[in-house]
This record gives structure tokens, C-alpha cells and sequence, in this order.
């Protein structure tokens, strides 16, 4: 949505008895064999995210169950068939003939007493994929719970499973960080926090810093302070959307200089560090960029970021990307939106092949007058900045089209991306068979994020069919908008920021109650 109202068309035996990959039960503890002064106390769950016949999503969940903690871990197994790695996350993955090797990555070494972590990898195979029934941590035998989501098929398909995961970590949960916001990295199709534990967002956006900074009105639009994000929390919200102006964050000539620059990135910092206080995990989206654009859709004719482009501008977003990720790395509380709502195929005159490749490529592209920053791009930008940020990309038709995400998905070093997907009444995807169509075939095998979700008639209908579809997929969301602008107008939430909702409002508060 653009700023301000617009409306836009394991292991359940001991080593020795092998389980199919169909069974599960709970998890057993098998005494390590190492000793004493290597052993460790684990137990391993390994699920099947997805199988698509020829090639399958692993996930693995790592737990320490002894009393001390761990400064770094190696985990090992074997197959029994031809399952043959592919890629993996969350660790350096290996393969030496069935056996596979997985160290831990930087961030993930240290796991406490109590806690856990989770990865992932994926595999092609032919014939059964029969799981693995012994698991090691640094040369202990561990047990753990093998629950696949569904039986592996042995007839090959070409159609990707649409039934993600949906067993989320059943190990305890370590202390949070000192701010309570959950520290967030992608593994398989899900979102999962430092303890390994499955993060479902469900929350709001705050719009306001992409428009008033350049219409000179001031960072905001409406209080940002404290009591303002407690009525967001009491919503019982976990995270906040937080849409940005690119000429704001770099200081561009054409906005107020008290409200650009270094003044418009503390104010940002300090709102995020306040969010996070409260326990509130952050996205960060590129909301407002350059460029002059005045074709199909076209919201304003000037080049500077007055209104939502087609897709970024290679001049100044990269550039905006490595100075935010520069200022946010190792705060994995705070996600990266990189774009709000690319439309190059509309600009194409409804191209959609040409508006993917665009989307993914950038550089000249049908219909837009400007250079373009593709979306690898931008993944490249924020990498070269040493951030390791899970990174949220937009597919096309206002990120309402996802048919052709996991094609021209961006190479990640990380694997930390995640598809973002923006619902409203008025869409053309807006009914649940476009949604099991375009939607779970993406969800199945990467997190998807419904970075906004909302309804421009000020009731709550359309979004409690959506949240009903949304939760049976384990996936989430966040709601346009906590403003208080007419909810007729433009989706608004609230009528007054103490968080007094408006009827649209009223629906969302109703639905975060049930969790």
C-alpha cells in the first residue's frame, strides 16, 4: 500500500532401529558414548518440510539437553538411498558419499543448556526417501523425534508439495535477548528464532516515515514514543512494519534537512530500539524511491521519492540497502523489506516474463525510464555490507503475484530470504483458490510473509477469510495500517493511538487475541 490512503488495482528408537520416514514418535534421550569430557546430552528432530517427488526440504533441530552449554557443534548422519545434498543453511552442510556433516554456522555455535537451533538443507533423490535413524552431535549419539509432514512420495512429480511444516520445535526455549524481541533466521520454509523455535508474525505496519519527512511535515505521522508502541504490543502484535523513503535516509537535496539524513536515520534507530523494548521484532521496507516514471499506474511524474515506482532505482537504492543493513547488522530482530510493491510487469503493459526478469535483473527494463536495481541487487548490497538480516522480497503486481517468485528467486549466500505478499480486497489474487494456486507453492518451500494484509471497506470480512487460510498455513502477517486516517480511505486500524480500533481494527484485535 502506499503512504497515505490510495487504493491500487527424533527418533523414536535406539541406534540400530531404523523408522520410516512416515512414523514419529517422542523423542527419546540416548546417553552419549563419548567422554566425559566431550560428551554432550542432544536429541535431534528431522522433519520433511516438503517433497516434490524428486528432491525434498530437510529440517533439523538441534537441542541441548545436558547442563552445560555448547561453544560449537558438528552434527552428523547418513542416508540410506541417494539423497544428494543440494544446499543447506544455518551451518556448513557436506556430503561424503550417504554421510552428511553440518558445522555450525558463526551465529549459531553457542547453544546453551536448555535451548536449540535449527537448520536446514535440500536434497534430490530418486526412489525412497527413507529418513535417517542416527544422529550425532560432536561424536555423541544423540535421539531425537522424526515426524515428517507427510509421507515422502516415491513417484516422481513436478509439482512441489503445498503443505509446509506445520510441527513447530517442541524443545524448550532458552532466555530471550535482553530485549525480548525474538532474533530471527530462516530455516526450510519457516522463520524460527535464536532457541530454534518457530516465529509466526503477526502484526501491524506503521506508516508515516516514507511520506512526511518529503512532504516537510516531520518524521512521523503521529506519536512514536513510548506509550504509542505499548498499545501496539498490548494488540498482542510481535512485530512492526516499518516503511522508509530513500531520499530520507540519504539525505537527498530535496527534503528538509532536519528531517533527512543523519536526523531521519537516529530517529529511525531510536524508534526501532524502542520497538524492540517491547519485544517487537521489526521489518524495514523500502517504501518511496527515484525515478521518473509515467506509465501504466504511475502515482507522480518526478524523479524524486514522492510516491511508490515501479521497482528501485539503481542510482541510490543499493546504496540506501548498504547503509541500512551497515546500520542494523547484527540486529537479527529487524528483517529487510527490500522493495514495497514492485509493479514492472503493469510498466511492461502486463508483461509478466518481462516484468520478472526485471524484477530479478534490473537494469533497463521495459517501460521504465531509469535504470533499475533488481532484487539481487539489492540481496547483494545488503551482503556486502556484512548484514545477515533475513531479507523480505515482493513479488510483482504490487506483491500480490507470487507464480513466478521461486523461478527468479535471488542467490543468498545466507538462505535467509523470504517471499513477502501483500492481500487486499480489491487484488486480483484474493480468493483462496488463487492462493492455494500462486501462494502454497511458494510457502512450501520458503517462508512467506503477508507483509500487508487489509480491506479499504472498513469491515473485517475479506481479512478473516484470509487470516483463517494464512494460520492453517503456519505463515504470517501484518495489517495496513496503525494510522488513524478514514479506514474507508485507505485500511486504518485505529481511530486514536492510545489503540482504539476503528470497526476494521476492531476485527484484527479480535483475531491476535486467539493466540
Amino acid at each position: 500500500m502506499s503512504a497515505r490512503p490510495r487504493l491500487r488495482a527424533a527418533l523414536g528408537a535406539v541406534a540400530g532401529v531404523a523408522l520410516a520416514a512416515g512414523s514419529a514418535t517422542a523423542a527419546v534421550l540416548v546417553p552419549g558414548t563419548a567422554s566425559a569430557a566431550t560428551a554432550v546430552a542432544c536429541q535431534v528432530t528431522y522433519t520433511v518440510g516438503s517433497d516434490w517427488g524428486t528432491g525434498f526440504t530437510a529440517n533439523v533441530t538441534i537441542a541441548n539437553v545436558g547442563t552445560s552449554a555448547w561453544s560449537g557443534w558438528t552434527l552428523g548422519y547418513s542416508y540410506g538411498g541417494n539423497q544428494t545434498l543440494q544446499s543447506g543453511w544455518s551451518g556448513t552442510w557436506s556430503q561424503s558419499g550417504q554421510a552428511v556433516t553440518v558445522a555450525n554456522a558463526s551465529y549459531n555455535g553457542a547453544v546453551a543448556a536448555g535451548s536449540s537451533t535449527a537448520i536446514g538443507a535440500n536434497f534430490t533423490y530418486s526412489g525412497a526417501n527413507t529418513a535417517p535413524t542416527v544422529f550425532s552431535v560432536n561424536g555423541t549419539v544423540c535421539n531425537g523425534a522424526i515426524s515428517p509432514s507427510s509421507t515422502p512420495s516415491t513417484t516422481p512429480s513436478t509439482t512441489p508439495s503445498t503443505t509446509p511444516s506445520t510441527t513447530p520445535s517442541t524443545t524448550p526455549s532458552s532466555t530471550p535477548p535482553p530485549t525480548g524481541a525474538p532474533q530471527l533466521h530462516v530455516a526450510g520454509n519457516q522463520l524460527v528464532d535464536s532457541t530454534g523455535k518457530v516465529f509466526v508474525p503477526h502484526g501491524v505496519n506503521r506508516s508515516g516515515a516514507e511520506f512526511s519527512c518529503v512532504q516537510g511535515k516531520g518524521i512521523f505521522d503521529g506519536p512514536v514514543d513510548d506509550a504509542s508502541v505499548a498499545a501496539i504490543a498490548a494488540w498482542k502484535a510481535n512485530i512492526v512494519r516499518v516503511p522508509l523513503n530513500e531520499d530520507c535516509w540519504l539525505g537527498e537535496s530535496d527534503v528538509l534537512p532536519q528531517y533527512s539524513g543523519a536526523a531521519y536515520q537516529s530517529a529511525i534507530e531510536s524508534f526501532v530500539s524502542l520497538l524492540h523494548q517491547h519485544g517487537l521484532a521489526v521489518i524495514l521496507d523500502l517504501h518511496w524511491t527515484d525515478g521518473v516514471y509515467t506509465g501504466q499506474s504511475s502515482a507522480c511524474s518526478v524523479a524524486t521519492a514522492t510516491c511508490q515506482k515501479p521497482m528501485p532505482d539503481a542510482a541510490n537504492a543499493p546504496a540506501f540497502w548498504s547503509s541500512v543493513a551497515g546500520a542494523f547488522k547484527g540486529d537479527d530482530s529487524t528483517i529487510f523489506d527490500l522493495f514495497n510493491e514492485p509493479y514492472p510487469d503493469f510498466a511492461a503493459g502486463f508483461d509478466s516474463a518481462a516484468g520478472w526478469s526485471c524484477w530479478q535483473n534490473g537494469g533497463t527494463c521495459t517501460g521504465i525510464g531509469y535504470q533499475v536495481a533488481g532484487m539481487q541487487s539489492l540481496v547483494d548490497a545488503v551482503r556486502g555490507a556484512g548484514a545477515r538480516n533475513v531479507l523480505m522480497l515482493g513479488g510483482v503486481a504490487y506483491s500480490n503475484d507470487l507464480s513466478q517468485w521461486l523461478a527468479h528467486e535471488p542467490t543468498d549466500p545466507l538462505h535467509d530470504l523470504a517471499a513477502s505478499w501483500h492481500s487486499y480486497n480489491f487484488n486480483s489474487c484474493s480468493s483462496s483458490s488463487c492462493w492455494d494456486s500462486q501462494v502454497a507453492p511458494v510457502l512450501a518451500q520458503v517462508p512467506v510473509i503477508a507483509g500487508e494484509i487489509g480491506e479499504n471497506d472498513c469491515g473485517h470480512s475479506y481479512i478473516d477469510t484470509l487470516m483463517t487460510w494464512l494460520d492453517s498455513h503456519q505463515t504470517g502477517y501484518s495489517a495496513w495500517t496503525w494510522n488513524t486516517w478514514d479506514c474507508s480511505q485507505g485500511p486504518s486500524l485505529i481511530s486514536a493511538y492510545d489503540g482504539t480500533p476503528t470497526a476494521y481494527g476492531a476485527g484484527y484485535k479480535a483475531h491476535l487475541a486467539t493466540f
